[in-house]
């Protein structure tokens, strides 16, 4: 189904090669798999020869589904394996090479990353993901074990060799493959591989995995309301369900993130799968991606907490012509959001003012707070608030306290203003101490519960307060 030319030469065969397929609707080929493998139904289309019971049929049913009387079809059938609780309750924080080097990457530009993460400051702030997006295999998998094989010209070390590097310098690794026959720049996807791909991860060590949604087949994708009229029974979420349940089955815990680009309601359904999803199509670095991904995000809030991030996608600064201010609102939007933070950009070309912007420690504890995992939400800030293109005013709780994010939309400095007793979440009649997060600084004198607080706030800049009791 997925490789034509192993297909045909299966039909002449008597039993399946080792993790070969060996059963699914229309399937010609052999459906025996070798002594001491099984044949395991991964979906309707697809059944694979697994380690296991020898001599199977291609009959057998993975241990991680079930049966549901009343869904039929692949539904029916799919995993509902969770994903691990021994990752993800936190936003990831780490570094992503897509935005910076496209297909042309290469061990020598991660390693450098990672080695980046140490010299910046970058890991002692709380970044710890190293992760190789598209373009690192081979086009074609191994012809005898069906292996994704990385370019051994990118990687002379292959992955592994990659992973024990990063590893040495306390950081993790991750790494890129698609819920599709292809990737999107046209490698070997893992729709069908999953079972095998996943421990080809695991035993090379890899941590994380973004999982992208290009090259579908027409019989995986949704052209109706799913079954039960629930989204966690589309084909879509189960092509991210099977990677989780075979991730699930490794010895070591993935953070799994499921690039779907906000397809198939995955905020409804995403933190039963994954740790993170992505909101949108890909990022880019300008203002108008900024707004409109905080535009769509604001609309599903509620599916954020621990072990469930809407994903804003990689962060671009460092890229293009963002003013310093637009990459603040960038970083901050991010951070009260509780969005994964995958720096996106030659690590090496950042200027002192953008490492200062990412490594923002009292951004970070508003991000990485382990006492609330629930993000900023808008609130009205006064009586004549102005209408915006996207909210301007925010306020969140973490363990420090209650948090006001105000951005400045227009295109031109204007003073923001919030009356203190409209703040979420404040008690008490005051007096209040307002901190800048940025500065690391309280503002001077206090303020009571009658009080309005105004500032002047930069063109596309955001300001960030945390307010207490004096």
């Amino acid at each position: 189904m997925h490789f034509p030319a192993l297909q045909a030469s299966l039909a002449l065969a008597q039993t399946a090669p080792d993790y070969g397929q060996c059963g699914g609707l229309g399937w010609t080929g052999a459906t025996t798999c070798e002594s001491g493998w099984s044949c395991v139904v991964s979906n309707l289309y697809y059944s694979q020869c697994v380690p296991g019971s020898s001599g199977s049929s291609g009959t057998s049913t993975s241990t991680s589904t079930a049966s549901t009387p009343s869904l039929t079809g692949i539904a029916a059938t799919a995993p509902t394996t969770p994903p691990s609780k021994l990752t993800g309750m936190l936003p990831a924080l780490g570094w992503n090479h897509w935005n910076a080097y496209g297909c042309s990457i290469n061990e020598t530009k991660v390693v450098a990353a990672a080695n980046d993460f140490i010299s910046l400051g970058l890991k002692d702030a709380g970044y710890e993901y190293i992760n190789i997006d598209d373009c690192w295999p081979l086009m074609q998998r191994d012809a005898t074990t069906q292996q994704i094989v990385p370019d051994p010209s990118k990687f002379p070390n292959g992955i592994s060799g990659v992973a024990t590097q990063v590893h040495a310098l306390g950081l993790k690794m991750g790494i890129y493959s698609d819920a599709g026959t292809a990737t999107c720049a046209g490698f070997p996807g893992s729709l069908g591989m999953e079972s095998l791909d996943a421990a080809t991860f695991s035993s090379w060590g890899v941590d994380y995995l973004k999982y992208d949604n290009c090259n579908v087949p027409a019989n995986w994708t949704d052209d109706y309301a799913p079954q039960d009229g629930d989204w966690y029974n589309s084909n879509s979420a189960i092509r991210y369900r099977q990677m989780g349940a075979a991730l699930a089955e490794q010895s070591s815990p993935f953070q799994f993130d499921l690039c779907i680009w906000g397809a198939a309601n995955v905020w409804d359904w995403g933190a039963r799968v994954g740790h993170s999803w992505r909101m949108s199509g890909d990022s880019a670095p300008t203002w108008q991606y900024i707004t409109e991904i905080i535009g769509i995000n604001v609309q599903y809030l509620s599916s954020i907490d621990f072990f469930s991030h809407n994903d804003m996608d990689m962060m671009e600064i460092g890229n293009g012509a963002l003013t310093i201010e637009e990459q603040r609102t960038h970083f901050a939007a991010w951070v009260f959001l509780k969005s994964p933070i995958l720096l996106g950009t030659d690590l090496s070309l950042l200027n002192s003012t953008q490492i200062t912007i990412v490594t923002n420690p009292e951004l970070l504890a508003f991000s990485q707070d382990a006492t609330i995992g629930t993000p900023a939400a808008p609130f009205n800030a006064n009586a004549s608030m102005p209408t915006t293109s996207i909210p301007e005013y925010y306020s969140g709780k973490s363990s420090k306290g209650v948090h006001v994010f105000v951005i400045n939309t227009s295109a031109t400095s204007a003073t923001k203003s919030f009356a203190i007793a409209n703040v979420p979440g404040l008690t008490g009649s005051g007096p209040f101490i307002v901190h800048d997060m940025w500065a690391g600084a309280d503002l001077a004198g206090t303020y009571s519960l009658s009080s309005t607080f105004s500032v002047n706030v930069a063109s596309h800049d955001t300001v960030a307060y945390r307010i207490t009791s004096a």
